[in-house]
């Protein structure tokens, strides 16, 4: 995916608490899709916080935050009640948003080869259409990132 712009995958998931969420129908808010390994994790945890310390200077931009990983809706009901989490998490227990967003990959811990969540954000217009993608993320300074890159198109 690194032509961009170019049209973003559908994303129409169950979230926390329940309902399902389709991005479509946040149009014409921007979309801030990060993808993460997995709830209660070091690294996805601040990843989570992070976005939400600065979901009202998304909101203000006119951007929604919105979490995926292939948690389930009960591990991120737990998730957001622990850490107090305001930003939605979709749950893509079957992986179809991952891999259509080219996230799902082979990747290598202590000698062992798996599959599992590149860590990567994607920031969507009020089209539909992704305009910026970051992938191969590290945590610190990442969501101040996509906020001052959302704040300069």
């Amino acid at each position: 995916m690194s032509d961009l712009p170019t049209a973003a995958p559908a994303v129409a998931l169950p979230r926390d608490g329940g309902s399902v969420l389709d991005i479509s129908n946040l149009r014409p808010d921007w979309v801030v899709l990060f993808f993460y390994s997995r709830d209660n994790t070091s690294g996805c945890t601040k990843e989570a916080l992070a976005f939400t310390a600065l979901q009202a200077d998304f909101a203000a931009l006119d951007t929604q935050v919105i979490g995926i990983s292939k948690d389930s809706v009960s591990s991120h009901d737990k998730f957001v009640a622990k850490y107090q989490l305001t930003v939605p998490l979709l749950s893509d227990e079957s992986g179809t948003v991952s891999e259509a967003f080219g996230v799902w990959k082979e990747k290598s811990m202590y000698g062992k080869t798996y599959m599992g969540i590149e860590r990567s954000t994607f920031l969507i217009n009020g089209t539909g259409q992704i305009v910026c993608e970051w992938r191969k993320v590290k945590v610190p300074g990442h969501a101040e990132t996509v906020l001052q890159a959302l704040k300069e198109l």
